[in-house]
């Protein structure tokens, strides 16, 4: 194979953006190794970091998490513009990088297009080529606010203990800062395994509408990739590309609005199994794991949102839904299209439903085996309903990740090709 040579460190920032996003994206994800880019960043000198942060501090260049790092007590992490942070390996059942905001701390993570904040596996970043990056290499980022959930305040988020992980109140304009044109890759982690603990590539629990979230790209997660636990914090502009499991994951009273989202597969990722059913969904959405009835209820708007599996049914045997709306939790949608998944939308269990406020013209739903099921989808036109072994392109040309040269376009919002994201992790010949 071909050695890459490394490049001046003071020519870094040029190269991280420079690279092509698109080289060979039908190799097979477990053939795929490390890229120029991070060849090159492997180069500099890195720091390592652990415990807790109870003052300002300010992170650039390549930062390792030994453990747990928790932000609180007031203080504020700013992480610079083309920062990388891996994780340090451990041999334990605890997580491996993993960022924890608590209600008490603060994020500031503004990076730009040209100059992304990358979270990434620690693979990726040890110099050698042929390294091949695994789905939970960094364990991943949870931001905690006191925005109103509808679990008590003194719930703790997933696999975590203590009052530090205490997640929401009643606190509608909690500021947890801003997380923006940030890349976070091969997250996800099992805390006690047999206690069935998991940790999200990108966690936000009870995190109120002043915290701002713009651009974030979340890939090859072991778990979801985006998944939120009440509050009402909005999101702009949000690509979820091959997680394990779900792409969106909505629970415990989340009421805020999501603008511009893409959930992308690559049919080659690893796949998440319920027995032996395969569940990974576009989006799954509950007010509570119980199914209860609550006065707050799980009911997020989502505009602008584009669902994408894969292109034939053979290969989409290996998800689940589109959409997956149950356990009385509500969803509105507008401006939305779903196809590449063996079941378009479904709707399940009383309660819970595809809202009336959506805008169901606007609405375009695939299936290979049942496009739309449930209440509140006998809304959706006819025409806009399809089934069929083959996905529709719905006015796109080849939207298909796995079968070369995909463009969502004209259901790009979000510049979801631009310089700050990544879809190719192998080596550039």
């Amino acid at each position: 194979m071909k050695k890459l040579t490394l490049l001046a460190i003071t020519g870094l920032l040029i190269t991280a953006c420079q690279r092509d996003h698109l080289e060979d994206s039908s190799a097979p994800f477990e053939m795929t190794q490390t890229s120029a880019e991070y060849i090159t960043v492997s180069s500099l000198p890195v720091t390592s970091v652990s415990g807790h942060i109870t003052s300002n501090t300010t992170w650039s260049g390549v930062i390792e998490i030994d453990g747990i790092v928790t932000v609180k007590d007031g203080a504020t992490l700013t992480i610079l513009p083309g920062t990388y942070i891996k994780a340090k390996p451990k041999d334990t059942a605890l997580p491996t990088g993993l960022l924890v905001i608590t209600k008490t701390g603060k994020i500031n993570a503004a990076g730009t297009e040209t100059q992304p904040i990358v979270f990434t596996s620690y693979r990726l970043l040890d110099g050698d080529e042929n390294t091949i990056p695994q789905p939970g290499d960094f364990a991943g980022v949870i931001l905690l606010g006191n925005a109103p959930t509808n679990t008590p305040s003194t719930t703790t988020i997933d696999g975590l203990f203590g009052s530090d992980y205490y997640y929401g109140g009643s606190n509608q304009d909690h500021n947890g800062g801003i997380m923006k044109y940030v890349r976070i890759e091969f997250g996800g982690s099992d805390i006690l395994p047999q206690l069935i603990h998991e940790v999200t590539s990108l966690t936000l629990a009870g995190v109120g509408k002043g915290t701002i979230l713009d651009h974030i790209q979340v890939s090859y997660g072991k778990d979801d990739s985006f998944e939120f636990f009440g509050g009402n914090v909005n999101a702009t502009n949000l690509i979820s590309f091959a997680p394990d499991d779900d792409n969106f994951d909505f629970n415990t009273g989340y009421t805020g609005t999501i603008t511009c989202a893409l959930s992308l597969a690559d049919y080659n990722s690893t796949h998440s199994l319920s027995g032996s059913v395969y569940d990974s969904n576009g989006i799954e959405l509950n007010n509570n794991p119980t199914g209860i009835a609550t006065s707050l209820i799980t009911h997020p708007i989502i505009n602008n949102l584009t669902i994408i599996g894969a292109w034939k049914a053979a290969f989409g045997k290996n998800y689940g839904k589109g959409i997956y709306i149950r356990r009385n939790g509500k969803l509105t949608l507008n401006n939305t299209i779903v196809t590449g998944y063996p079941t378009g939308i479904k709707v399940e269990g009383t309660g819970s439903e595809l809202s009336s406020n959506s805008d169901y013209t606007s609405i375009k739903i695939h299936g290979f085996d049942v496009a739309a099921a449930g209440a509140g989808t006998a809304g959706i036109s006819a025409a806009n309903l399809l089934i069929g072994s083959a996905s529709p392109g719905w006015g796109m040309n080849q939207p298909f990740f796995n079968e070369g040269g995909w463009n969502v376009s004209p259901g790009n919002c979000g510049n979801f090709q631009g310089l700050w994201t990544k879809y190719n992790f192998s080596i550039l010949e």
